[in-house]
């Protein structure tokens, strides 16, 4: 992939948006040319059809049979062009707009996959989901327009040297009144512009609210909350259609403008022509094609408009692909190796020994999990891998190498092999992991069990059924290193003391740390690792803690006996 345009880091200005835009066309150069082209055509052979026509009246009035038999064959070959240069033109546009929009798509899932966990701290879910629902198509719109509006540059200036060459009063009204037309519409962009933004601001942040309310639907159900967060979303709602009326107030503008203007020059050239006709200075059918030139105009200036409404509302949607764009990831990596071994995280002490199974019990779920993300390389932090530091390999080396399994991973639409698979496992491999997570139960209760389509999400399973299919698919990646993070924290006590069990076998001789407080699972552990305040307060066996540690005992027993 070539180079994406610099961007500002912070709020990315509209020449950062005008730059993606150009970057964008300059990716699809040939097509855009191409389609430019056959667009110069097809507005060239409708702009000379109202030559052909007077021409045309001419010759009845001068009765000349053979003149006129000439130029109906004229414009029966400019209409044959038309026809073959607007299908062409058309079938360039879609394929512009779609390159256009579906490279955003590309460009901004890449980035996304790039950025991994810095992208949810940044930027809202709705923001980046409105990318893919609205920009894309704004962005693709703009690639649109520059065909229809650089052959509607052309076209008009054909007519305005044609009407120049017969009556250089009439091509002067032309030549001055369509930048006059220009000028008029441009006090109109700019609030226009802002109001955009905003509205899709405030849709970004509907989508989110959205996304939430759905994700937590069943919590919101039991806690009795549907109405609350109800009444936010409508009142948030109402915000965005206000917005979107403040935005269609001056598109309604710009609209009339697109009938008004155009349609004011076209009255004036009418009156100028009719007289000069009526003076003899111009002849009748010239007068007609000085009328068919006036109609003619009107599409091509409202096309000019129109493209000015387009490319605005690109700059914008831009601007929002540039932001995600612009965004760096909080670590990176080097080009350093490792032959592993130990998993030490120097800021608190923790030592992950190779080889064994190790838990890791904290008094606050949150110092577990900034540990965690120290040992995933998902936050900064010292912390060797044998003797190298972590930070030294590259990034793609340590997701391959040390995984994180937290109870935030999703489960994605699609077949429930492909989800759990994902590194092309054998059957016989996710059944083991399955068996190991006790999620064998889950599969065997689908009617196509493997085979089964998974929802978005995975809704249809509860909480604790999610929980063990994502164990499961963490068993099945099969990494040198295995973090889980409170991995049993869903689950009954019956299934929780199964699954301690089975883990002690599935992961025998691999490096793993559960990060976890369940008595359950500390006590098959082979080493115990107890963190307060940041720092290693006591390690040891289970039991051997519950003995020695008080503030151990307390935290893992609930404060109880």
């Amino acid at each position: 992939m070539r180079t994406l345009p610099e961007a500002d880091p912070g709020t990315p200005d509209i020449r950062g948006a005008l730059r993606y835009l150009w970057w964008n066309a300059r990716r699809q150069a040939t097509p855009l040319l191409t389609g430019i082209a056959f667009a110069v055509l097809w507005w060239l052979a409708q702009a000379f059809v109202p030559f052909i026509l007077g021409k045309g009246v001419d010759a009845v009035t001068g009765k000349d049979t053979g003149a006129l038999m000439t130029w109906s064959a004229v414009l029966l070959g400019l209409g044959l062009l038309q026809a073959f240069a607007g299908i062409m033109r058309h079938r360039y546009a879609v394929y512009n707009w779609l390159a256009a929009a579906y490279r955003t798509v590309q460009v901004t899932t890449r980035q996304a996959t790039r950025l991994g966990a810095t992208l949810p701290k940044r930027l809202s879910t709705g923001e980046v989901v409105s990318v893919g629902n609205s920009d894309i198509a704004h962005i693709g719109n703009a690639m649109d327009i520059l065909l229809r509006g650089t052959g509607a540059v052309v076209a008009i200036a054909t007519i305005t040297i044609i009407m120049l060459s017969t009556s250089v009063e009439l091509g002067l009204m032309v030549l001055i009144g369509v930048p006059l037309m220009a000028a008029a519409v441009g006090p109109l962009l700019r609030p226009l512009h802002k109001r955009q933004k905003h509205q899709r601001d405030l849709q970004g942040e509907l989508s989110t609210r959205a996304a939430d309310i759905v994700a937590g639907l069943r919590v919101l159900r039991g806690v009795g909350g549907e109405k609350v967060f109800a009444d936010r979303y409508r009142e948030e709602s109402q915000s965005v259609r206000h917005a979107g009326v403040r935005v269609v107030r001056v598109e309604s503008l710009l609209e009339g403008a697109q009938i008004l203007l155009p349609g004011l020059l076209i009255a004036a050239v009418t009156m100028v022509g009719a007289t000069f006709a009526v003076g003899g200075q111009i002849t009748v059918g010239q007068l007609v094609a000085y009328y068919a030139y006036s109609v003619f105009l009107i599409a091509p200036m409202r096309t000019l408009i129109e493209a000015a409404d387009k490319l605005t509302k690109g700059a914008v949607a831009a601007k929002r692909v540039i932001r995600i764009l612009s965004i760096e990831p909080e670590v990176s990596g080097g080009t350093a190796g490792s032959l592993g071994g130990e998993l030490r995280d120097l800021a608190s002490g923790v030592r992950v020994r190779e080889g064994e199974l190790t838990a890791l019990a904290t008094s606050t779920t949150e110092q577990a999990i900034e540990i965690a993300d120290r040992l995933g390389r998902y936050s900064d932090g010292r912390v060797l891998f044998g003797d190298t530091d972590l930070a030294t390999l590259p990034i793609d080396e340590v997701r391959s190498r040390i995984l994180v399994a937290d109870n935030g991973a999703r489960l994605f639409t699609g077949r429930l092999r492909d989800e759990l698979g994902v590194r092309d496992a054998d059957d016989s491999l996710i059944r083991e992991a399955l068996h190991a997570a006790c999620a064998d139960d889950i599969v065997e209760a689908l009617p196509d069990g493997l085979e089964a389509q998974v929802a978005e999400s995975g809704r249809e399973f509860s909480g604790g059924q999610q929980q063990r299919l994502r164990l499961a698919r963490a068993l099945i990646a099969d990494p040198e290193v295995l973090i889980l993070v409170e991995p049993t924290s869903a689950v009954d006590a019956h299934s929780e003391a199964r699954i301690a069990e089975r883990l002690v076998k599935a992961r025998a001789g691999k490096t793993t740390l559960i990060c976890t407080t369940s008595p359950l699972v500390l006590d098959r552990t082979d080493h115990v690792i107890y963190v307060e305040d940041g720092s290693v307060l006591a390690e040891g066996t289970h039991r051997s803690l519950l003995a020695g540690s008080r503030e151990y005992a307390m935290t893992v027993t609930r404060g109880e006996d």
